[in-house]
């Protein structure tokens, strides 16, 4: 298990103390532990939402700073989801998070799980707030339905 922390891989079951790690699929086939552990400290942990650069999928040359849910971790870095505020009904892709601090108008989001993202560490420009912890794990839960 790669992890920037050693000390905190306890902290990696989403289920209690006693489940073992979860982990889904990265784009890449690689496996992404997932965690819920936000902490405020001004760094990027699982489970918050945070700002990053995110680059637009019919041109990931162009992008821009969107809020993106930390999932957990990809290798040495973090893996994140990004949010939207758009509903597509009926797309399976789209997992309805809620409002929050993320979000100065309060609207709606939705996790895009059709889109997992790499991100490093330094990239991510600020924390938003954390993500309510069921809305978190129906975003891993699907994730790992799409396996």
């Amino acid at each position: 298990m790669a992890l920037g922390d050693r000390g905190r891989a306890g902290a990696l079951a989403t289920r209690g103390p006693s489940a073992p790690a979860r982990t889904v699929p990265s784009p890449t086939g690689e496996r992404i532990v997932v965690a819920y552990e936000p902490r405020r400290n001004g760094a990027p942990d699982p489970g918050e939402v945070v700002w990053a650069w995110v680059p637009f999928e019919d041109d990931p040359t162009k992008g821009k700073d969107r809020p993106v849910v930390v999932i957990g971790r990809w290798g040495t870095g973090l893996a994140g989801v990004p949010l939207t505020s758009r509903d597509r009904p009926g797309d399976p892709d789209r997992v309805p998070v809620g409002a929050g601090k993320w979000d100065a108008q309060r609207r709606p989001s939705y996790a895009d799980v059709g889109r997992v993202l790499r991100l490093p560490p330094a990239s991510v420009r600020r924390e938003g707030a954390a993500l309510d912890r069921r809305a978190f794990d129906r975003v891993i839960d699907r994730l790992e339905q799409r396996g």
